[in-house]
């Protein structure tokens, strides 16, 4: 994990509590934090946000976690897994030839926008 980038972590805090049309008030006693935090968070000023914190803001405004984390800078691209063992934890019900099917299609849509090197695990060691 990188360092929390302040002022992305409230400017995406702002924009998803406006997406769901609440005050700051209605986002603090979603959460349990207080309105004075909610708002120091907006304005970029808590340089030192918990994850658990922050666990709780993705919570209250429904988006996922990684979402707000990613959009925070908190964490970037690299800090995700390959697709191969996403695949493999997400949806552990798939059968083996599904998920390379997806595999297959998704390095294809990505090689046709130039990004290619899909570094990963070998098969099985992403279990």
């Amino acid at each position: 994990m990188s360092d929390i980038n302040p002022t992305k972590l409230g400017k995406a805090v702002t924009k998803y509590r406006q997406r769901l049309g609440i005050s700051a008030s209605e986002l603090a006693r979603r959460t349990g934090l207080n309105t004075a935090t909610i708002t120091r968070t907006e304005l970029g000023e808590i340089t030192q946000a918990k994850i658990e914190t922050v666990h709780v803001l993705a919570q209250a405004l429904g988006i996922p976690l990684t979402e707000l984390l990613t959009e925070s800078k908190i964490i970037d691209g690299q800090d995700f897994p390959a697709m191969t063992p996403y695949l493999r934890t997400k949806y552990k019900d798939l059968p083996t030839d599904a998920i390379r099917e997806i595999e297959t299609h998704f390095e294809t849509i990505a090689a046709k926008h130039g990004i290619t090197g899909f570094d990963g695990p070998a098969p099985g060691d992403d279990e």
